[in-house]
């Protein structure tokens, strides 16, 4: 390993990460590399990791490379892998633009959760289509102290329950997961999301979300709620033939989510860097036990 690693921070409405170039795959982060990255004292701090790689230099992502270049190996903020996060993919995308790799336009993003196409606005917006929302059947429960609610069970590539309270703060604090019933409905965790109206089509979330706690921000969790709300609402984008647009606040900023009638889902938001340097491969080595 080289002496020096590079790295950039960056965030999509204050959903941040730690980001390290890689195209060739020549960097070992195992998970307790990954952990000392994020950490928020002793490292750069993050809720998660965007390794990014060429696609035909990765195991997991040698069948997308015809597909999508580059591939976002997302991990969590403790070192977990993930399928997908809606805000690292603008992330991503915007350190590809910076870094010269693409231009604007419409780009294609290989992920765990499947090739995402992501559309880069003149005016910094990115778009990143998200795919289609998954309604497996079963009531859920989540809890907080002595507080329960039913959630509605939406996965987006990876799974969420959206629960509707009267007040964000009886979410808590979301340091530690909010239990749910039935276990067997997410075998591998969930991230949970608080929501509250404010408004026609208008809403705001808290999320814990799995491996990284409460953050200020989740894509896929925004897109899971505006789904869920819109079902609440009585809007089925396949049955109405009209789309469903939500605004989705979140404590980090705000997105705009589109559900289209072919049951594709966009998400609009904006992505920021904000430093890059060099972090010294003896530390990480000493960092990680």
């Amino acid at each position: 390993m080289s002496t020096r690693i590079a790295f950039l921070k960056g965030h999509g409405t204050e959903n941040d990460f730690v980001i390290i170039p890689d195209p060739e795959n020549v960097i070992d982060l195992p998970p307790a590399a990954v952990a000392a990255l994020c950490d928020r004292r002793a490292g750069i701090g993050g809720d998660g990791l965007l390794h990014v790689v060429r696609s035909a230099a990765h195991p997991e992502a040698r069948a997308m490379a015809a597909e999508a270049e580059w591939f976002m190996d997302y991990r969590n903020g403790d070192g977990s892998v993930a399928e997908m996060c809606g805000n690292g993919v603008r992330v991503f995308a915007h350190y590809l633009q910076r870094a010269g790799h693409v231009a604007e336009g419409d780009i294609a993003v290989a992920t765990r959760g499947g090739v995402k196409t992501v559309h880069i606005a003149k005016e910094g917006d990115i778009t990143v289509g998200m795919g289609k929302a998954l309604l497996p059947e079963g009531d859920v429960t989540v809890s907080v102290g002595d507080r329960h609610w039913p959630a509605r069970n939406v996965n987006m590539g990876n799974p969420h329950a959206v629960a509707f309270v009267e007040d964000l703060d009886h979410a808590g604090d979301l340091y530690t997961a909010p239990p749910f019933s039935p276990a067997s409905a997410y075998p591998d965790g969930v991230n949970v999301e608080f929501v509250v109206d404010r408004g026609l089509r208008h809403v705001a979330l808290r999320v814990h979300e799995r491996g990284s706690g409460e953050t200020r921000s989740c894509g896929t969790g925004a897109c899971a709620v505006a789904v869920a709300t819109a079902r609440r609402d009585g809007a089925d984008p396949a049955v109405t033939g009209t789309p469903a647009t939500y605004t989705v606040d979140v404590p980090g900023g705000r997105l705009v989510i589109t559900e289209r009638p072919d049951g594709e889902i966009e998400m609009t938001g904006p992505a920021v860097i904000v430093a890059e340097g060099e972090i010294d491969a003896g530390w990480l080595e000493t960092a990680t036990p």
